[in-house]
C-alpha cells in the first residue's frame, strides 16, 4: 500500500477504492484470491456488510483478512441487522482488530434477500450512526459512558446523486423501446425502471421494449414479481402492453419475469408487432431513466 487510507484522503488528489463481496460460505480462496489481486492496487478494499439482505460472512473478518494480506480493509456497517448496542460494540471490536475505516450504511430492507422472514432492526440510521462513531472516537458511548480507551476510526458515508431529470416531449405510439447504459442497468431488476417512463407514452396493446446490458444477469427474481411488478408496474402499464426486455440474459432466466426475452432488436420488435397494426409508430426514449416524457396536452 502507498498510504494508509486515511493518508491517501490527506495527501492524494485521486483516491481509487474497491469492493469485495464475502461469500456465503466458509470457502474463501477464490475470496482471498480478489484480495490479493486488488491489495496494492487500490487505496482501500470496501468489504460489504450482508449486501443486498443476503446473509454472509461477517464484513469484520474478511477486513481482518484483508489486513494479515497486506491490504487497507473498509468497515462496511449496515443498521438493518444490528441495535445501537451491538452496533457500537461491532465498532470497538473492528478498532482493537486494526480495522480503523468504516462506511456507515442504514442498509437494504429485509425484503429483497434471502431472509425475508428475519426481523429488520434499524435502531439507528446511517447519519446516527455516523454521529456514534463520533461519539466512540471521543472516548464515550451513546449513553454517555467514559469508556477504557477512545476509538480512532475514520467514518464515511454514501451520498445518493440527485441526476438532472429532462422533461421531453414525446407521442403517444404502439412501441416504445426504452433504453439505458452502463452502469444504470447492471442487471435486469435495474432495466424495470425504465417501464415507467415509458408507461406514459405506449399507447393501450401496444408493447414496451426495455434494453440494456444487464451484465450481473437478472438480479432478485422475486423482487422484480412481488415487488416491481405487483406493486407498482401492473398499476402503470396499460391495459395489454406486452412488456419485452432486450438484454443478454439467458431466456430461461427472463421467462421467470413478467418480461419477455428478446436477444436482438429485430427479434424485440418481431414480438412487438405481433398483435400491433401493420403501420406501428415508434417511439425511441435513450437513456430513459433520465426522462420525464411530456404529452401534448396532458
Amino acid at each position: 500500500m502507498v498510504a494508509a487510507f486515511r493518508q491517501a484522503f490527506e495527501e492524494k488528489d485521486f483516491v481509487v477504492t474497491a469492493e469485495v463481496g464475502p461469500p456465503k460460505g466458509t470457502e474463501i480462496s477464490e475470496l482471498i484470491e480478489h484480495i490479493d489481486l486488488l491489495a496494492d492496487k487500490v487505496d482501500g478494499l470496501n468489504v460489504t456488510d450482508n449486501q443486498s439482505s443476503v446473509m454472509r460472512i461477517g464484513s469484520l473478518a474478511v477486513c481482518r483478512i484483508i489486513l494479515d494480506h497486506g491490504g487497507e480493509p473498509i468497515l462496511q456497517l449496515t443498521c438493518r441487522d444490528r441495535n445501537r448496542m451491538a452496533l457500537q460494540s461491532e465498532l470497538l471490536s473492528a478498532s482493537v482488530l486494526g480495522v480503523n475505516n468504516v462506511l456507515c450504511l442504514t442498509g437494504d430492507y429485509i425484503s429483497v434477500g434471502d431472509h425475508p422472514q428475519a426481523k429488520p432492526v434499524f435502531d439507528l440510521d446511517s447519519v446516527q450512526l455516523l454521529q456514534t462513531v463520533g461519539t466512540l472516537n471521543r472516548g464515550n458511548d451513546m449513553a454517555g459512558n467514559e469508556m477504557l480507551g477512545a476509538t480512532d476510526l475514520y467514518a464515511g458515508a454514501v451520498v445518493t446523486e440527485v441526476r438532472r431529470i429532462s422533461r421531453v416531449p414525446a407521442r403517444r405510439t404502439e412501441i416504445v423501446v426504452a433504453a439505458a447504459a452502463f452502469p444504470e442497468a447492471m442487471e435486469l431488476y435495474q432495466l424495470t425502471k425504465l417501464v415507467a417512463p415509458a408507461s406514459r407514452v405506449v399507447k393501450p396493446g401496444g408493447a414496451i421494449i426495455i434494453a440494456g446490458p444487464c451484465p450481473r444477469g437478472i438480479g432478485r427474481v422475486g423482487f422484480i414479481n412481488e415487488i416491481i411488478y405487483e406493486l407498482l408496474l401492473r398499476h402503470i402499464v396499460p391495459r395489454g402492453v406486452a412488456l419485452i426486455a432486450l438484454t443478454d440474459i439467458p431466456k430461461r432466466l427472463v421467462w421467470r419475469t413478467p418480461f419477455v426475452p428478446a436477444s436482438s432488436l429485430a427479434e424485440a420488435f418481431s414480438i412487438a408487432r405481433r398483435g400491433a397494426p401493420a403501420d406501428s409508430q415508434v417511439t425511441l426514449l435513450p437513456h430513459a431513466g433520465l426522462l420525464e416524457p411530456q404529452i401534448d396536452g396532458a
